[in-house]
């Protein structure tokens, strides 16, 4: 099975789920946006629920589930539908074994949750029910994992991110520090995937508010994704949240010596393709006076050859909104157009009037797009080919 990495069309908002090419396949979730319009029947919102569960393994019980979820940071639009759907809770408090496999909850093996994140986050708006809940989760587990009890699927967790004060200094081997790489997924070695931990940063002595407010202390992961045990630097993604310009130029200013750090394959536009990833300046106020931050952009520009920069956004129009801008798209563009790569956007694939999800193959040879088009001819070619014997 080839690895993939699927983008959910979920407006504003993130939801892309990493299928690794191990076996059986290791399944990585990055945010949830399950809007209540996608649960309704009568409305044409894409049923992205289903569009998930249909990619998930089931365990021996017939659970769905995922082996890792990330929340970047808590933000409605990334974590909208996380209760409704995934189970929060006791591993053997599991509530729906005798439901339809449509309704059962989705077992989340290992939390990836960074305290910073929400510690600032809470500085800037109250969390949305479904945000309080996953830290309610994720703080469970790390006092199971404090008070010694045995480590689990269903149960465990992992601290991306130290957080203030000492705070995290007893977790040991469940915490990953800011600039540290790991290759562990739900406590299992892989050598098919390693992650490189970018941000959340440290707080320094000259940090400010602004630079600590919810949007740039989003979890930054640079994720090395393998295409076969002989190829493990096939795909760089690079996911970050709603990371804005003033972590992106200290990024630079820590990595420019060192670029390929921040070097990727597949990157998710930060902030749904927000104009302020790349600058301080308002697109809706100034125009095309706009000015980009260099720093900001070579940190966001470290594309390598056939590259894809994927927008999970609405459409993205010709107009002054942001997000998604048009003038950073025009910006990602640029970038891609010295790698001979490709921009996409969730809310355009296939086309705007009813998007799917959006499937990256990974190769030996780089990332490429899976075609809908050409998955429905295969299946019906396949149907109509005689059978042998």
């Amino acid at each position: 099975m080839s690895a993939m990495v699927t983008f959910f069309p979920v407006g504003c908002g993130d939801m892309a789920l990493i299928r690794l090419a191990d076996e059986p396949a290791t399944h990585v979730l990055v945010d949830v946006n399950i809007r209540v319009a996608a649960d309704d029947d009568a409305d044409d919102t894409r049923d992205v629920a289903k569009d998930l569960r249909d990619r998930l393994p089931r365990d021996a019980k017939g659970r769905p589930y995922v082996d890792a979820f990330l929340l970047s940071h808590p933000d409605k639009d990334h974590c909208t539908g996380l209760e409704k759907h995934f189970h929060l809770g006791p591993i053997d408090e599991y509530p729906s074994d005798d439901q339809p496999d449509a309704e059962k909850k989705i077992v989340i093996r290992e939390i990836w949750s960074s305290p910073m994140v929400f510690r600032r986050a809470s500085k800037n708006h109250t969390l949305c029910a479904d945000a309080k809940a996953f830290n309610r989760e994720a703080k469970r587990r790390v006092q199971r994992f404090r008070d010694g009890k045995l480590l689990i699927d269903g149960e465990r967790v992992l601290i991306l991110g130290e957080d203030e004060n000492g705070k995290t200094d007893d977790l040991g081997t469940i915490l990953i520090k800011t600039g540290d790489k790991f290759r562990t997924i739900n406590g299992r070695w892989s050598s098919y995937f390693e992650a490189h931990l970018l941000a959340p940063m440290p707080r320094q002595d000259d940090d400010d508010e602004e630079l600590l407010s919810k949007n740039h202390s989003s979890t930054i992961l640079n994720m090395q994704l393998a295409s076969s045990a002989l190829h493990p630097d096939s795909c760089r993604f690079l996911t970050a949240g709603d990371a804005e310009v003033a972590i992106w130029e200290r990024l630079w200013s820590r990595y420019k010596a060192t670029p390929d750090v921040l070097a990727y394959d597949l990157l998710l536009a930060p902030h749904h393709c927000s104009w302020h990833s790349l600058s301080y300046d308002s697109w809706s106020r100034l125009g095309e006076k706009v000015k980009v931050s260099p720093d900001a952009r070579s940190a966001l520009g470290q594309a390598r050859f056939g590259a894809r920069i994927v927008a999970s956004s609405k459409p993205i129009k010709d107009d002054d909104s942001d997000p998604p801008c048009i003038r950073a798209k025009r910006e990602y563009k640029a970038i891609l157009g010295d790698h001979s790569g490709i921009f996409h956007c969730t809310g355009e694939e296939p086309n705007a009037r009813s998007p799917e999800p959006l499937e990256m193959e990974i190769s030996a040879s780089g990332v490429r797009r899976k075609e809908a088009r050409a998955r429905g001819v295969a299946a019906v070619t396949a149907a109509a080919a005689p059978r042998a014997g």
